[in-house]
């Protein structure tokens, strides 16, 4: 089976078309990874996933080790069988909780905060924020906790870099990050086969991404992305991007590293959904991309909206759209636009009616697959 495959180049730009193939589907690229963190995308039953044109989600191991644990899901055969999700899985590998836990802090029964990070080259020791247990991660633990799940892709364990990291401290979390790097590969070079209930009949095959860091320095990214891409990984992702820095900081880093990266890999965005994001970075030969921007927005009451090539984003809890009888966007066929007013959607959250948090975030995440499904045609006619 080939992993990746390039189906088109732009003319244009470094824009390109391509097939991911893993053992529960393909994977038309460039294309949109909504998160489901914990094994389901949140509001969205399994049984709309197509209908809605998702084609690939992404799990964090983070949260499934801390529950339900991963003896669990593997004795149900792994995360696809367990949350039925039958499309392919990419799967975090911690490494972003670095970052996100590391300023926050766990209670214990006494009232006394603790942290929750701390990185040491062996790897790192959380705290549970659900519960304040010890979980530790290392590159090896991690490597064998995504593959006891099945996940289709699967990251190697990084330091997500905090924005305002000095130089030197960048550049040390960037090299452990590498050996992290080397640590993952020859993990998942002498791992064995998952178990026979985890394995569909051609046998599962799982495929592991290195990951670039090296904070807002051009000289540690240059150098992050030509390490990565010395290794004999299937593909490769961008991480350490919109994690405080500016929009004008954000494209620099991936413009710095995109040159480096070799052609034949699939290149994957780490974090990034917002729509004016995309659009500059798709550009640049970034394959997929994955955020959380689509259903969260959703659940707070915000929705996509277009006027031509203008983006906007409304919020239905406002009064103006209580007597509105249009839908959110009037060309969008989702099931959304399709039956319900804005009105209704307004008064659903108002009330904070639990259909308003599926029907919202079915629209934005239709919307986000329709706009990948036209990026994917205009790549094919050169107009991008």
């Amino acid at each position: 089976m080939r992993f990746f495959c390039i189906t088109h180049k732009s003319r244009r730009s470094q824009a390109r078309l391509g097939k991911i193939t893993t053992s529960h589907g393909e994977i038309l690229t460039p294309a949109f990874v909504p998160v489901a963190t914990k094994g389901t995308l949140k509001a969205i039953p399994p049984k709309d996933i197509r209908e809605i044109g998702i084609q690939v989600a992404f799990v964090n191991i983070f949260h499934l080790v801390d529950h339900p644990g991963i003896d669990v899901i593997e004795k149900f055969g792994g995360i696809h069988t367990y949350a039925n999700l039958s499309i392919p899985l990419m799967s975090d590998s911690g490494g972003f909780q670095v970052f996100s836990l590391a300023e926050k802090r766990a209670s214990t029964r006494e009232g006394e905060g603790i942290p929750l990070v701390k990185v040491t080259e062996k790897g790192v020791r959380f705290r549970s924020p659900r519960t304040g247990r010890e979980l530790l991660f290392s590159p090896e633990l991690s490597i064998r906790y995504q593959e006891k799940i099945g996940a289709d892709i699967i990251m190697a364990f990084d330091e997500c870099i905090y924005y305002g990291a000095s130089h030197q401290y960048t550049t040390e979390a960037t090299e452990r990050t590498h050996r992290w790097l080397l640590r993952c590969i020859q993990t998942k070079g002498s791992s064995s086969t998952l178990p026979p209930q985890a394995r569909d009949r051609s046998g599962l095959q799982q495929f592991l991404y290195g990951i670039v860091q090296g904070g807002v320095f051009k000289d540690l990214r240059i150098a992050s992305a030509k390490f990565v891409a010395q290794q004999n990984t299937p593909g490769i992702a961008i991480g350490g991007v919109s994690v405080g820095e500016t929009k004008k900081e954000m494209r620099e880093q991936v413009k710095w590293v995109t040159p480096f990266l070799p052609e034949e890999k699939p290149k994957h965005l780490l974090g990034i959904g917002r729509i004016e994001d995309i659009l500059d970075f798709v550009p640049l030969g970034i394959d997929t991309f994955d955020c959380v921007e689509p259903t969260r927005l959703a659940r707070n009451g915000v929705v996509f909206q277009n006027k031509g090539k203008q983006f906007y984003r409304i919020d239905l809890t406002k009064a103006k759209y209580l007597k509105d009888k249009n839908p959110i966007q009037k060309d969008c066929q989702c099931y959304t636009c399709e039956i319900f007013s804005l009105s209704f959607l307004h008064h659903l959250f108002k009330e904070r009616e639990l259909l308003g948090y599926y029907l919202a975030t079915y629209h934005n995440l239709y919307f986000l697959e329709q706009i990948f499904k036209k990026l994917r045609i205009q790549i094919q006619k050169g107009e991008i």
